[in-house]
């Protein structure tokens, strides 16, 4: 695979498991020095673990443990835990990284079709967060854009990630049949749009939404 990514830093959220974990191989195999985050104690032996694996690619990795919600001016109690997790710990890391990052950087945030259309009951919720961090992408890309920085979302469908599997039962054939592609994505399609736009061809792709969902928007 071409080192595109080579000199470059990346930053990965929740980069211990799942997504995150593959999302950070995905890069690293391109170049990137990888820093990964995770929250709790009890996920310190697979951050090491997949930190391990980026060194092996021959590239820098860090993990570090951190709240991304634990900001003193908010009350936690106040607000549900998927509000502060999915909008208020992307709010935090972003104005965080924001003081750091270089000019020329890249934003990207991890969305979901729900966003645009919720296509089950019972999602409201979830759904509201993540149309909340697709409109918080086009404000930090306005305030951000001077710097040459990009920010884009990518809004995943479902994933063949662990919280999918949980899910399962919650997604019924009838649910992937919604889909004109009639099947959930797989992790490197998903992976494939972050890494386009945080590759050379992409400084000029800033403040958009890129739906990997198989269609169901359509």
């Amino acid at each position: 695979m071409t080192r595109t990514l080579s000199g470059k830093v990346v930053l990965i959220t929740g980069g211990s498991r799942d997504f995150g974990a593959f999302l950070a191989e995905t890069l690293a195999d391109q170049g990137a020095d990888i820093a990964i985050s995770y929250v709790a104690s009890a996920a310190r032996a697979e951050a090491e673990a997949v930190v391990e694996k980026l060194k092996a690619k021959g590239v820098r990795a860090i993990a570090v443990q951190g709240n991304l919600v634990a900001d003193p001016t908010l009350d936690a109690t106040a607000y549900d835990r998927q509000w502060m997790v999915n909008v208020l710990g992307s709010v935090t890391i972003t104005r965080a990284a924001a003081q750091k990052i270089s000019d020329g950087g890249r934003i990207v945030f991890i969305g979901s079709g729900q966003a645009t259309r919720a296509i089950v009951p019972g999602v409201a919720d979830y759904a509201g967060t993540k149309a909340a961090i697709s409109g918080y992408a086009r404000g930090v890309q306005r305030d951000l854009g001077r710097r040459n920085i990009t920010v884009n979302v990518v809004q995943a469908g479902i994933m063949a990630t662990e919280m999918a599997a949980e899910a399962a039962e919650n997604f019924p054939q009838a649910v992937i049949d919604m889909h004109p592609i009639s099947r959930i994505a797989t992790l490197e399609e998903v992976a494939g749009a972050v890494s386009y736009l945080v590759g050379p061809n992409a400084a000029y792709t800033a403040g958009t939404i890129i739906d990997v969902s198989g269609g169901v928007l359509v």
